[in-house]
C-alpha cells in the first residue's frame, strides 16, 4: 500500500485551463493534463524566480519532490509543444 499523499500548498488558481495549437479543432487533438501542483511549481520557479529550496518550502514539500513535480511539468509541456497536443490544467 503506497504512502498517503501529503497536502501541498497551492496559491495560484488559473482562470484559463486549456491551451491548444492555433487552427486545429480540439476534437482532433490529443490532450496532456497538467496538475495544479505542476502549474504551481512552474509559477514559483519561473514567474516568481524562487530557488528550488524556497519554492519547495512554499509548497510544503521536500526539495526532491519539488524537483520531480517540476520535471514532470517540463516534460509534459515539451511533449505538447513538440507533438502539437492540447494542454488541460486539472484542479
Amino acid at each position: 500500500m503506497p504512502r498517503p499523499r501529503l497536502c501541498r500548498r497551492i496559491e495560484f488558481n488559473p482562470n484559463i485551463t486549456y491551451f491548444k495549437p492555433q487552427g486545429v479543432p480540439m476534437r482532433d487533438l490529443e490532450m496532456i493534463e497538467l496538475t495544479a501542483e505542476e502549474v504551481e511549481a512552474l509559477r514559483l520557479r519561473n514567474t516568481e524566480d524562487l530557488e528550488q529550496e524556497e519554492a519547495a518550502k512554499k509548497m510544503n514539500t521536500s526539495q526532491s519532490t519539488f524537483q520531480r513535480i517540476l520535471s514532470s511539468a517540463y516534460k509534459k509541456i515539451t511533449e505538447a509543444i513538440i507533438d502539437g497536443k492540447a494542454i488541460k490544467i486539472i484542479k
